[in-house]
């Protein structure tokens, strides 16, 4: 390997593995999921010193505490579903060791991540209306995608790059 493809195959390393933790750290953060909107609403909801600075904030993430605290004394097995939500973080994450061994030849899993990335936001502009969820808490939903995307984005045109240096012709359309 020459040193232009040692080199992006070092800044696509980086990138894939910023991104990894960045889901690994979203997904674990589902697990304790109560505990952490009681340590929120102490900070920034209905009562706290934040919380008269963001009234609509505050009433969210007082409520949405409130919903999770309930709904859990009354039906833990609710809470599953954010196990796996947590699960398919982590499996997500898992995904990108394929780019991370060999980012020319496994590039379509960076085009799939672009995709998921993209598909946040019409996710949060459909459910979220559906689910209650106030606009511009979707607008922090949809942030995900849009910060995500953007290293997405680079380690793609390097692996585009590192595959017309390696001679390999199958690098995804997209």
């Amino acid at each position: 390997m020459g040193a232009e493809a040692e080199r992006l195959t070092g800044r696509i390393r980086f990138i894939i593995g910023a991104f990894v933790i960045a889901l690994i750290l979203s997904g674990v953060t589902a697990f304790p999921l109560i505990h952490e909107l009681r340590i929120l609403n102490s900070w920034l909801g209905e009562g706290s010193s934040w919380g008269g600075r963001l009234p609509a904030l505050a009433h969210w993430i007082s409520m949405v505490d409130r919903g999770l605290r309930e709904t859990n004394a009354a039906y833990p097995f609710i809470q599953y579903g954010t196990d796996w939500l947590a699960f398919a973080h982590l499996v997500i994450a898992g995904a990108f060791w394929g780019p991370w061994k060999d980012p020319a030849r496994n590039s379509w899993v960076i085009d799939w991540g672009i995709l998921a990335c993209a598909s946040i936001i019409p996710l949060a502009f459909i459910c979220g209306p559906i689910r209650g969820i106030p606009f511009y808490w979707r607008l922090i939903d949809c942030s995900f995608g849009v910060i995500g995307v953007i290293p997405l984005l680079l380690a793609r045109s390097y692996a585009r790059r590192l595959a017309v240096l390696s001679g390999i012709s199958q690098v995804s359309p997209a």
